[in-house]
């Protein structure tokens, strides 16, 4: 594959596509490949949608050939203006050739750390992705529950599931799933996939359900902001080794973190909780949000003022909390 499919941000980065936006990538996100095998009903590239080939969730994908690309982000790396590249490849007849050449060209030109989300079927890929040089390993899930698996991915979770462990297990500290928040699992579900992610070293990246036009899901809603910010807290919590006992709930909706509240909000007091989650540096700007719109994940750090109302926002946290946009 000659040609890689960059986002718009970091074509942006890289000085091939002028671009203005108040927040910038600060990883180099690519794209390889289109039209999807797989058939997830949510997404623009799966093999029945009717979406832009240019577009992935809500991010368009301008094309470049690959060693201009790859020269880009060695220059734009050495320059400090991105921390990290992500090869998001396509599943095809030849993606896993696609994804091999490509890793080899990013590793050859720049020290850049690089995470890959591929299909893989075995550990042995898995492990010659690192030692061909990937920093880590995306496998994802997407869907909470198998029954939800089946009916948004038209797979088998049994296989995907049993991959993700054993490649966790194979390469401690290396594995990161996805999770898409608001495809119709409970609260309750979500949170006990996330700690048996975690307990197992798998780190998390937390996606909202973004509806796009085209796909087979375009005409179902995005999760509440409610609901997805108890759901970055409950992440963030168990992130930070609590357990998932703390977590009260009623039919299903997170209801009650026991934690002491000047506890649980000295946790939350920095924000992280709800800045883009998954690899380090990936900020993944307006991925799931648009530009002065609702932030479910903010791409930078928050002010006090933001972090305010993103506690406020959980909609079971209240009271105390005005104190900290004064801080």
């Amino acid at each position: 594959m000659n040609l890689w499919k960059l986002s718009a941000g970091t074509a942006c980065l890289i000085g091939k596509k002028k671009f203005k936006a108040d927040v910038l990538p600060t990883t180099a996100y690519i794209m390889l490949g289109e039209r999807c095998k797989n058939n997830c009903q949510f997404c623009a590239q799966s093999r029945d949608s009717e979406a832009r080939v240019n577009l992935l969730s809500r991010v368009t994908w301008p094309v470049f050939p690959k060693e201009e690309a790859a020269a880009g982000i060695r220059d734009t790396y050495e320059a400090g203006a991105i921390k990290r590249a992500c090869l998001q490849v396509v599943y095809s007849a030849n993606s896993w050739d696609t994804t091999v050449d490509a890793l080899e060209l990013l590793h050859a030109n720049s020290a850049v750390p690089i995470c890959i989300s591929s299909h893989l079927e075995t550990v042995k890929q898995a492990r010659e992705l690192v030692s061909r040089g990937a920093e880590r390993v995306c496998i994802a899930l997407d869907a909470a529950t198998p029954e939800l698996f089946g009916k948004v991915k038209k797979g088998q979770w049994a296989s995907k599931w049993s991959l993700l462990l054993e490649c966790a297990l194979a390469l401690p500290g290396l594995v990161t799933t996805h999770l898409i928040v608001g495809l119709g699992e409970s609260e309750a579900d979500m949170v006990s996939r996330m700690a048996v992610c975690i307990d197992k070293g798998i780190r998390i990246g937390l996606f909202a359900f973004t509806p796009i036009r085209g796909t087979p899901w375009a005409h179902l809603n995005a999760p509440t902001i409610a609901h997805y910010r108890r759901i970055q807290i409950a992440h963030h919590l168990l992130r930070n080794g609590y357990k998932q006992d703390i977590i009260g709930y009623q039919d299903g909706i997170i209801s009650e973190y026991n934690v002491p509240k000047v506890e649980l909000l000295g946790i939350l007091k920095d924000g992280q909780a709800f800045q883009t989650s998954g690899c380090d540096d990936c900020n993944r700007p307006y991925y799931n949000e648009r530009p002065g719109g609702l932030m479910y994940n903010y791409p930078r750090r928050l002010t006090s003022l933001e972090v305010t109302k993103a506690i406020k926002e959980c909609e079971i946290i209240r009271g105390e909390n005005d104190e900290l946009a004064t801080n």
